[in-house]
């Protein structure tokens, strides 16, 4: 999800590391600029939602919020993320963020690409006849590639390291209990 109040995009791919992309879903969840924010915040969360409903994603990639000159935006932006994540929380989702930079970088080899790269290769990865519009759904398709290229690797290493974490605890527990019971264990 690229996170914004009057533009939220919202893509959906399917695929794996080193194999084809298919698109599953875009689209942008657009709130009116002259609400109060929290009826935007309404809004875009009752869109997030009704999306997770239909489409059942199995994690959810936020774009992370980067400091911005203009605090009002930054802020706008980081309480849309907030209302992506609390859905996908609430579904029990997996949760990565992904910076602009990332993502740009998975889809390009540039980190610094400009959007009108980030769609040009958004389109011929996921081989689309037409590029997605706005920018917003394009950001958004770009951070979902990203995440299947990339998220899926870090959560294989962090569920590696928490298993290592947890046998190194069982393991000392083991230490511990035929201590305490006289005998002795390196």
């Amino acid at each position: 999800m690229d996170p914004g109040l009057t533009r939220c995009g919202v893509g959906v791919v399917e695929g794996a590391p080193g194999k084809r992309l298919h698109l599953v879903h875009v689209s942008v969840v657009r709130t009116d600029p002259d609400d109060e924010v929290a009826l935007r915040l309404l809004g875009i969360e009752s869109g997030i939602e009704a999306l997770m409903d239909e489409l059942r994603p199995d994690a959810v990639a936020v774009e992370r919020v980067f400091s911005q000159h203009n605090v009002r935006t930054v802020m706008g932006t980081a309480q849309a993320a907030g209302v992506a994540m609390l859905s996908a929380a609430r579904r029990g989702l997996p949760v990565a963020l992904h910076t602009p930079s990332e993502a740009k970088a998975a889809v390009t080899g540039n980190g610094r690409a400009d959007k009108a790269q980030v769609t040009r290769m958004v389109t011929r990865l996921l081989a689309l006849d037409t590029a997605p519009r706005p920018a917003d759904a394009a950001d958004a398709l770009a951070l979902a590639i990203c995440h299947v290229w990339r998220g899926g690797a870090r959560q294989r290493l962090a569920a590696a390291q928490r298993s290592r974490i947890e046998e190194a605890a069982r393991a000392e527990r083991a230490r511990l209990a035929a201590r305490s019971r006289g005998g002795s264990a390196k």
